[in-house]
């Protein structure tokens, strides 16, 4: 390409901040969480806890059926960034607490608007056009 092809710097045109300024999060929690949900482990985790709305370590682990040590990591990186809550409870027949995890508002949400929207919309366009 000759140097004259090139498009003037003063001609390019910067997108508008992604976030608004009273933004509750940063840009860089908002791509955290999409990291988070890009790892296929995670993704199967919170499209379980979803599905369940909520479910203890043990039954989560089984459902999802991965390497204890690999699922706890991967849990733990849902919790840290926002997308699943945890929570400990006693029951009544036991000595000791339980650990349950559910989906935050924002798990439910970048999920359902984020990588399953894209999935739909794939489904969509081979509908149309098969």
């Amino acid at each position: 390409m000759a140097e004259t092809d090139r498009r003037p710097t003063d001609r390019v045109r910067k997108p508008e901040p992604p976030l608004p300024k009273e933004s509750g999060l940063t840009l860089e929690e908002y791509l955290a969480m999409q990291q988070a949900i890009g790892h296929p482990t995670r993704f199967r985790i919170l499209r379980t806890l979803i599905a369940n709305d909520e479910l203890s370590a043990t039954d989560l682990k089984s459902a999802v059926d991965v390497e204890s040590h690999n699922f706890h990591y991967h849990l733990v990186e849902l919790v840290e960034v926002g997308l699943v809550d945890k929570r400990q409870r006693r029951t009544a027949d036991s000595q000791g607490f339980y650990t349950y995890y559910r989906p935050t508002r924002m798990g439910r949400d970048i999920l359902e608007h984020g990588v399953e929207e894209l999935m739909r919309r794939e489904r969509e366009f081979n509908e149309a056009y098969s």
